[in-house]
């Protein structure tokens, strides 16, 4: 089958499922008829989207379909890899999860059908993100995201998860009107210079006219862009919404939130990046990414330590997560646009881990409050185990998947000259440390509330949890070629091959050696 068909049905995929769903009674058919049609659509989207981010990776050129409208690079590659993977093991986490809500009374059978098909409509609505050409197109697809995850935020009906759900959804569309309005400016600049303005949506027709653009109204329309999709993304001070929707929504919903919905806002603003520097230079952006991505790091440093919900603590280490990958932008050169591709990957895989688990935690002692959280290791020794490899892992500690891009993110840093900004970056993380190693030492380690029943959770939960984990160490060990390369050919996209070789780096050769790809992705 012809590549340009497989894109079309990967978008489809998640799509009519959704419908079929929609268009179903939800009184006259059991659960596990939605249940089936969810994970087949799930499925279908991790095969189709890893076979083609590997087939964009390792190719020359972009792929094509209906009529260039949708196409895919290396640089899409790289975020439809995440959406497709994320997906398939959240989408199968929510299995176990959703039937719980369901015997404890947290959901019915109409909410559930609801639930799995806002999920396949979120789904394709990501996908329709890092798939579109057309500028307008993907501002509406991001805007469709936030319509289809606030009744997931919401998904439990009650005052608090209902406050959250509006929000979300008030911020995210107010920050994302923001994004919109420097979208039209670089649209109504383009139009005004190609010979052909109708052309002047197309990411493809933009690029090769970038040097021609008006530098102030460049300038303009970037920072309108950081400040919209940087809201989606969950970027200081535009982050107020995150913490309310993560820890309302299902654990699930949450995991496929902060690992993969926050990274289709960084492809738009990375994406806009590469204009702007095109357009004005690497400095001026640079200079915005770094300042909004290290106050995102310190004051979501801070913010992590002083939290007892669970949840929110995690969530507020999405942000400061999302912040090391502006910050790395920032820094800018081969070194810092593969670290903040890099921390996007490696970063989805390990918080998709700890939201999973988080929403085991709360569905075991019915709160998420970590003073009342003790004992985990007592109470269900599996979900422990894991959750220290999740905690650990979001630490950034060797032989995990964040130590990589974490490390390659102070190369970066120490390699443009920023070592102010690599100072505060380790004080930073080394109170996110402290943070966690509180959470293990004192909820997941230590003696159990009397009475709390010795029981793990059920092996349809424990399996997608135990893959993520293993996923994590696999990435932090011995990181597959496919991806390295991948990320290698984002990168000279993003840097329009002309930042030189991003193996140059001695302590970066031996992750990507085995890649063995260099010259071909970087056109030497």
């Amino acid at each position: 089958m012809e590549l340009p068909t497989l894109i079309i049905f990967l978008v489809a995929a998640p799509l009519l499922a959704a419908v079929l769903m929609a268009a179903l009674p939800s009184r006259l058919l059991p659960s596990l008829f939605y249940e089936a049609i969810h994970m087949a659509s799930v499925a279908v989207v991790c095969a189709l989207s890893c076979y083609l981010a590997f087939v964009a990776a390792t190719g020359n050129e972009a792929i094509y379909a209906l009529g260039g409208w949708l196409y895919l690079d290396a640089l899409g590659a790289v975020f439809i890899f995440i959406i497709g993977a994320i997906g398939l093991l959240t989408g199968w986490h929510s299995l176990s999860s959703i039937r719980h809500d369901l015997e404890e009374g947290a959901f019915t059978p109409s909410r559930l059908k609801q639930y799995y098909v806002f999920f396949n409509l979120f789904v394709f609505t990501m996908l329709m993100v890092a798939l579109s050409n057309n500028v307008i197109t993907m501002w509406v697809a991001v805007e469709a995201t936030t319509l289809a995850t606030v009744f997931m935020v919401g998904a439990y009906n009650t005052k608090l998860s209902l406050e959250a759900a509006w929000k979300y959804v008030i911020v995210c569309t107010v920050g994302v009107a923001f994004g919109l309005y420097g979208t039209l400016l670089v649209y109504a600049n383009a139009a005004d210079i190609m010979p052909d303005p109708h052309q002047a949506v197309f990411w493809t027709s933009l690029m090769p006219y970038a040097p021609q653009f008006d530098a102030m109204l460049i300038q303009i329309a970037f920072v309108f862009v950081v400040i919209g999709f940087g809201t989606k993304a969950g970027l200081f001070p535009m982050h107020t919404w995150l913490p309310d929707a993560y820890s309302e929504a299902p654990g699930s919903a949450s995991a496929l939130l902060s690992g993969a919905s926050s990274k289709c806002a960084v492809l738009i603003i990375i994406r806009f990046y590469t204009i702007a520097v095109e357009t004005v230079g690497s400095s001026f952006p640079q200079i915005i990414m770094m300042s909004i991505g290290i106050l995102s790091v310190v004051l979501a440093a801070f913010a992590v330590f002083r939290q007892d919900d669970l949840k929110r603590k995690l969530a507020y280490s999405s942000v400061k997560n999302i912040g090391i990958v502006a910050l790395c932008l920032g820094f800018g050169g081969p070194y810092g646009v593969a670290a903040a591709l890099l921390h996007c990957v490696m970063h989805g895989f390990t918080k998709a881990l700890v939201f999973c688990l988080s929403g085991s935690v709360q569905a075991k002692y019915k709160t998420r409050d970590l003073t009342k959280i003790k004992g985990i290791i007592e109470a269900a020794p599996a979900t422990a185990v894991l959750m220290i490899i999740g905690l650990i892992a979001l630490s950034g500690f060797p032989l995990s998947a964040m130590f990589i891009s974490e490390v390659m993110a102070f190369v970066a840093g120490v390699v443009s000259g920023s070592i102010g900004l690599v100072i505060i970056l380790g004080l930073a993380l080394a109170i996110v440390i402290a943070a966690f190693m509180l959470v293990i030492a004192k909820s997941v380690l230590g003696k159990a509330p009397d009475g709390m029943k010795k029981k793990n959770s059920g092996v349809a939960t424990l399996i997608p949890e135990a893959i993520l984990a293993a996923v994590i160490i696999w990435f932090g060990v011995a990181p597959p070629p496919p991806m390295i390369r991948g990320i290698e050919a984002a990168t000279a996209i993003v840097l329009h091959h002309k930042e030189g070789d991003v193996f140059d780096v001695p302590i970066l050769k031996y992750l990507f050696a085995s890649a063995g790809s260099s010259g071909r992705a970087t056109g030497e």
